[in-house]
């Protein structure tokens, strides 16, 4: 062993770097949808510049425009949208809208530290064939529905090219205040901490200290309902099986507290899981794929992409990063987080060898790499490797009690903040008394 964790007292000592958004945001959202399937959004968002810049324009992330006929001519059914009006401090404004990014010139300045409100007032539809952003079936998803700030950092807005095989969009955290109307025959579920199923029609709920705001509104699903300690899991499937929901709900439950245990509290009283899309995380609920082809062969991997996404609750969700720059912050951390629960089950030793067999062929890329970087393989490296890299380090200095130990500390230092690779390098040198940062040089660009 080359070194020992670090005593309590001594990491009280270590002070942690925030990597600063550059810009702080309060939305505030009125949402209506109508029987024929429209949507309208007033959008309004109060926005500070924390920079140490002065702004000459706004740049907000748009995804639904990608998912337009315009954007996705091969979609049978795509998005429509219609703007009705952008302003800015109640002043009709001009904008831009190229492919997902929306920009909004500034008549003046908006200096260190001022503050500028900004409202849109649009309708829209999804497309039937969308990414998260999506209608399946009678279901309707809104994922990054709205116009997201962008953050701000190197004297310029860290918008980045929108990618279909990865997170490319980064938001600070920030308040949600928002307002909704819906049919009588839908069901409400969202970031909301108390929503009730069925649900009410129409209601107004807040969020505070939140990455995104994410809404499904779902035909006539079963729901399976579980208390967790301190916290109500409800899990949403739109087909009949809900012996499968009940196998996924115990599955939620035990993950739920084994993260909370080892790593730390999940931020909210409710978590929702919905069995119909792709795997994704978002905060207080998550999506998975439903298995309805051959249940019994995938009930294991449906499992393990739940616990998956519920990990992301604590890496993306309390410990931010950008996607996009370093997602093997919160990727390879989730999949860590899941192994080691995994393993926390049974009595099986680490399989160290056969983790380092699996990414014998891979090129000798780090894993921490700008997405664009990776051919069409980044799944291997962000995930796979990430994964494979953070168990090696645990391999003499403790194995997996260790490795909970270092969650939990990691957790307490940067809960609320986002961290950067170079942080995480300088948070783990210290906390193991690495002298230098050799360790890290075969997996990470540093």
């Amino acid at each position: 062993m080359d070194s020992t964790p670090v005593e309590e007292t001594q990491k009280e000592k270590f002070k942690p770097k925030n990597v600063p958004a550059g810009s702080d945001s309060t939305y505030e959202m009125n949402l209506t949808l109508n029987q024929e399937g429209l949507f309208h959004l007033d959008s309004s968002v109060a926005i500070k510049n924390t920079s140490g810049d002065s702004w000459e324009n706004l740049v907000f992330y748009f995804i639904p425009n990608l998912f337009t006929k315009e954007r996705s001519s091969h979609l049978e059914h795509p998005a429509t949208i219609q703007f009705n009006e952008v302003t800015i401090n109640g002043e009709a404004s001009t904008f831009e809208l190229e492919e997902d990014m929306l920009t909004i010139p500034l008549k003046q300045e908006l200096q260190q530290g001022k503050k500028i409100n900004v409202t849109f007032d649009y309708q829209f539809t999804l497309p039937s064939e969308g990414k998260r952003f999506t209608k399946s079936l009678e279901n309707y998803y809104l994922a990054q529905f709205y116009p997201m700030v962008a953050t701000y950092r190197n004297h310029k807005w860290n918008k980045e090219e929108y990618r279909f095989d990865g997170e490319s969009y980064h938001t600070a955290f920030s308040d949600f205040k928002v307002k909704y109307t819906i049919p009588d025959d839908y069901t409400f579920v969202s970031t909301k901490e108390n929503d009730k199923s069925p649900s009410d029609k129409e209601g107004t709920f807040e969020v505070k200290n939140t990455k995104e705001l994410f809404i499904a509104l779902l035909k006539d699903p079963s729901v399976i309902e579980k208390n967790e300690g301190n916290v109500n899991i409800r899990v949403f499937g739109l087909g009949k099986n809900k012996s499968l929901y009940k196998e996924i709900s115990k599955e939620a439950a035990s993950a739920l507290t084994y993260f909370q245990t080892h790593i730390g509290p999940y931020p909210f009283k409710q978590l929702d899981i919905i069995i119909d899309q792709q795997g994704m995380e978002y905060p207080g609920i998550i999506t998975a794929p439903s298995i309805s082809a051959n249940p019994s062969a995938m009930e294991g991997s449906l499992k393990r992409t739940v616990v998956h996404e519920i990990a992301h609750q604590w890496f993306y969700g309390v410990i931010s990063n950008d996607p996009y720059h370093d997602a093997w912050l919160d990727e390879g951390f989730a999949e860590f987080a899941t192994t080691l629960y995994q393993f926390s089950k049974s009595k099986e030793e680490i399989p160290y060898k056969l983790m380092y067999r699996q990414i014998e062929n891979l090129e000798p890329l780090p894993v921490n790499l700008p997405l664009d970087q990776y051919n069409d393989n980044s799944a291997a490296y962000i995930y796979g490797k990430s994964n494979t890299m953070l168990w090696k380090l645990f391999e003499e200095r403790g194995g997996k009690k260790e490795a909970e130990k270092f969650l939990k500390s990691y957790y307490k230092m940067y809960n609320y903040k986002e961290v950067n690779t170079q942080e995480f390098v300088r948070f783990a040198q210290y906390y193991f008394k690495l002298k230098d940062q050799k360790t890290f040089k075969d997996w990470l660009k540093l």
